[in-house]
């Protein structure tokens, strides 16, 4: 069982990470694969004191093979962070969603009208992902003529809409994100 599976599973509450400073807060809210996470609590600990109880709740066997896990540098803070596991993350059965009313295509039109803004982008986007599903967010920034990041975070905007999907190595169209540009497509477009 992986981590984020015993998160989903209620077996796993806790991680222990080693960072130069504090990378989560109590509230923050992570959305993953497994599902919706927040962060509990924080606390600096000393590893000596994480027991094998802990290493239980964190998925792991042991407190030795927890602290044989944590990374960054060896002066750093450990750090103990209680986790929650608040459900699925909405966006898979939205992006799964094909069956489109009318309402659904204008309400994602007037959301990515909003997002174009100050730069037409999301109609190329997402056509470029389509086209090229599985490519990485560089090869793709290089076939947009952008940054790399900025269109990660962009790319994130989309998926958020249930319009595309991130992979293991790159991006693909989302089923809703193929059925909105079928049904909003230049008819007289061709492939």
């Amino acid at each position: 069982m992986t981590v984020l599976e015993g998160l989903a599973a209620g077996t796993i509450d806790l991680t222990f990470r080693r960072w130069s400073k504090q990378n989560v807060h109590p509230g923050d809210v992570m959305r993953l694969e497994a599902g919706v996470i927040e962060v509990d609590s924080v606390e600096i600990v000393d590893p000596a004191a994480i027991t094998d109880a802990d290493a239980r709740r964190s998925g792991a066997d042991s407190a030795d093979a927890v602290r044989g896990t944590l990374r960054g540098p060896a002066d750093a803070p450990v750090y103990r962070v209680r986790l929650r596991y608040l459900g699925p993350d909405p966006r898979r059965t939205l992006s799964a969603d094909t069956e489109l009313s009318e309402k659904d295509v204008e309400d994602i039109r007037k959301r990515l009208s909003k997002m174009d803004r100050y730069r037409l982008w999301t109609r190329e986007t997402l056509r470029l992902i389509a086209d090229n599903p599985g490519r990485r967010a560089q090869e793709l920034a290089d076939l947009l003529g952008r940054e790399k990041e900025p269109l990660k975070v962009d790319i994130r905007k989309l998926k958020g809409l249930g319009l595309t999907l991130s992979l293991e190595v790159g991006y693909r169209i989302s089923p809703r994100g193929a059925a909105y540009l079928r049904l909003t497509e230049d008819p007289g477009r061709t492939r």
